[in-house]
């Protein structure tokens, strides 16, 4: 999205306001938010991310365990994580994996991604990207030799594909 004020750079900060029913959308790039005496910030804590959830480390604490998790390479433990919003070393992934995991699946409320697609695009696009999921829920079942849900993921696969192969009906028909 371009900044609606100085028509030029990527929009950074997006307002929407809705008055008397009518919504009105303001993209403003960062420079221009600046100039204007606006006081948004557009970067985002980790940091300040972890204090506002309440629990998080008794979610993420194993019973009996006392000792801080640290990272082997950096020495970075996960606390100093929790409080900077930074990993000190590409290493620290692997050494906090399952502290990250934990959050992750609280934050997003799964530990994969499942994938985002558009509310409004047109429905053969649709089912073809469902068709795509599929497939490849299909292919990792049968690599974990999870041969009841790779046959009913055939199956469903199948009532897709003939569906798609039926001929649609026109206006004029």
């Amino acid at each position: 999205m371009i900044c609606n004020v100085c028509g030029t750079k990527e929009a950074t900060i997006h307002l929407t306001e809705v008055v008397s029913g009518q919504m009105a959308e303001v993209h403003i790039c960062e420079q221009c938010a600046e100039e204007k005496g606006t006081d948004f910030k557009t970067y985002f804590n980790f940091g300040d991310f972890f204090t506002g959830f309440a629990g998080i480390g008794k979610l993420l604490e194993t019973p009996g365990e006392k000792t801080a998790v640290a990272c082997k390479s950096c020495g970075m433990t996960f606390e100093e994580f929790s409080k900077q919003g930074r990993l000190g070393c590409a290493q620290c992934y692997t050494a906090f994996h399952r502290q990250l995991e934990a959050v992750i699946k609280q934050v997003q409320r799964a530990g994969v991604h499942v994938g985002k697609k558009p509310s409004r695009i047109p429905k053969d696009v649709r089912r073809a990207h469902d068709l795509r999921q599929l497939q490849d829920r299909l292919r990792k079942c049968i690599q974990n030799e999870a041969f009841e849900e790779a046959a009913r993921l055939r199956d469903e696969i199948r009532q897709i594909e003939d569906k798609n192969k039926r001929p649609r009906k026109t206006k004029n028909d």
